[in-house]
């Protein structure tokens, strides 16, 4: 009889022990697979979800100036030379090394002009933008899509005594209101948006602009390298990160990575220890048999072989089974842990990655193979005497 025909006919003879291991190796698969595919799709999920935050990186004209302002309230500020910055310009943004992580760029320009007997500030956009950038924006209407049309704030438009379809004339033009934001609390709702090129010829500033928003999705990227990085592109001007919310973004997805490493290391210590313990008592059990093969003439590396290869047959047996038991595992726990479409999150979990069942399957047999070096040494090590002295 080989050994392996030995390994299989103790597995079947020792129905419940092996029940035991398999149970141990399938369930900490199982969780391992889960936990990973639901790190997978739930990281995506709040990536999705954290980019609703908009832009996290200021690009603003250098200046030697101080700004006084206190609690929203500007006192003015003395400025000794403000630089310009053009719109060609910021596309130098896009040759920096992790240009991939930027989700939008958005040019903006500034200026104070007189409406309807008002001062307010005019605010030059790209549209196409604003959703990555502003999207806790609700309009009344629609954005503004040809140059003659401007999207007012909520406050603007109850000063202004203005609604959706009425005109706006602003210095020597007059605009249609095609939208009006729904309050916000932010300083949006106090200005006139207009598109970029619009409010760069009532401003007189054809080819500038104010400044610049990024929002760029910066979890495995380092925020302070890319602003390093954009400040280095355009060297007249002066880039920011919002801290707060670049921290947030990453916070969070380091706080759920850690919270899966760390329960998938508590389950694999556990399963190992439950094979150890398994095997340990399966050993003792077979004394009188182990007695007898060493007796016979096997050596202490064929006693080692068979407790491996039952290890192994049970770690197969268990890791394959663990990977279809947590894929059913993440499918059905998915729509707990994410907003949106659960089935579009499973997409970015684990099944679709190709190299999770080869990892299920060895993680099983690395643990089942591990926890069993103790036992296989300990029968290899029995004195074949003392064994058939029990029989």
């Amino acid at each position: 009889m080989n050994l392996n025909a030995i390994a299989i006919a103790n597995i079947k003879r020792r129905k419940a022990k092996a029940a035991f291991v398999l149970t141990g190796l399938l369930l900490a698969v199982a969780t391992v697979v889960a936990l990973l595919g639901l790190r997978q799709a739930v990281s995506f999920n709040m990536i999705h979800q954290l980019e609703q935050y908009g832009a996290n990186i200021v690009i603003l004209p250098q200046s030697d100036s101080l700004a006084l302002s206190y609690g929203g309230i500007s006192l003015g500020g003395v400025s000794f030379d403000v630089r310009k910055i053009h719109e060609e310009e910021l596309q130098q943004v896009y040759t920096i090394p992790y240009r991939q992580n930027i989700a939008a760029l958005g040019p903006v320009v500034l200026g104070v002009v007189s409406a309807n007997d008002h001062d307010v500030l005019l605010t030059g956009l790209d549209f196409e933008t604003t959703p990555v950038l502003k999207p806790w924006w609700r309009i009344h209407g629609a954005t503004p899509s040809h140059e003659d049309q401007v999207l007012l704030g909520a406050e603007a438009a109850r000063l202004l005594g203005l609604a959706s379809g009425d005109t706006l004339r602003i210095e020597n033009s007059d605009l249609i209101v095609s939208g009006v934001l729904e309050p916000s609390g932010s300083q949006d709702d106090q200005l006139i948006f207009t598109p970029l090129p619009a409010a760069q010829r009532i401003l007189g500033k054809e080819g500038q602009i104010s400044m610049a928003e990024v929002a760029a999705l910066c979890h495995g990227c380092p925020i302070d390298e890319m602003v390093a990085h954009i400040a280095m592109a355009l060297p007249n001007t002066q880039v920011m990160a919002i801290q707060q919310v670049v921290e947030s973004r990453m916070q969070a997805m380091d706080h759920f990575e850690t919270f899966a490493y760390g329960v998938c290391g508590v389950v694999i210590v556990v399963s190992g220890l439950m094979v150890l313990v398994s095997m340990m008592g399966n050993v003792r059990e077979r004394a009188a048999e182990i007695g007898v093969f060493r007796a016979i003439g096997y050596r202490r590396r064929h006693v080692m072989r068979i407790i491996f290869l039952e290890a192994g047959i049970l770690a197969l047996v268990g890791g394959a089974l663990g990977y279809a038991l947590g894929q059913v595992v993440m499918r059905l726990t998915l729509p707990l842990f994410t907003i949106g479409d659960a089935q579009a999150m499973h997409h970015h979990g684990g099944h679709g990655d190709p190299l999770l069942p080869v990892l299920a399957v060895g993680l099983s047999v690395a643990v089942g193979l591990v926890a069993s070096v103790y036992p296989a040494l300990m029968a290899s090590r029995m004195d074949p005497n003392e064994a058939l002295r029990a029989i």
